[in-house]
């Protein structure tokens, strides 16, 4: 799907609950420069974008909880819950996602999270970031 189509439905879902003040939080976008000049492109001026979250781990770390998770989904268990395409999403995170987060990172809109901790820990960590804005 063209990027500009994904854009232009999250901007008709964020228009549809009143967009004018609020504050939205889009959930792995832009995944790459495709993403990022057709958000700019289609989004333009419209919208005040914040910050990016980025929750930092190492691959070992990463590696280890999703196949964790696999385990614990049993039947549910996604197809990709695996070494082999967990080590090529890392490097096409590395090869396409970074520049973008780094990007963001120029601009002074990367609030990092070491996401190594424990879950209960990651959270206050990332209550503090919203609260920088709130």
């Amino acid at each position: 799907m063209p990027v500009e189509i994904t854009v232009n439905l999250i901007k008709k879902a964020m228009k549809k609950h009143g967009w004018a003040g609020k504050k939205f939080l889009i959930d792995g976008f832009p995944r790459n420069q495709d993403n990022q000049n057709g958000w700019v492109t289609v989004m333009g001026d419209d919208v005040d974008m914040k910050f990016v979250l980025f929750f930092e781990a190492s691959e070992e770390v990463m590696l280890d909880r999703i196949l964790k998770r696999g385990e614990a989904a049993g039947d549910e268990k996604r197809n990709d819950d695996n070494v082999e395409s967990s080590k090529k999403r890392f490097k096409t995170f590395q090869e396409s996602t970074m520049p973008i987060v780094e990007m963001y990172e120029a601009q002074g809109k990367t609030r990092r999270v070491n996401a190594e901790q424990d879950p209960a820990a990651v959270y206050e960590d990332v209550l503090k970031v919203f609260k920088e804005i709130i």
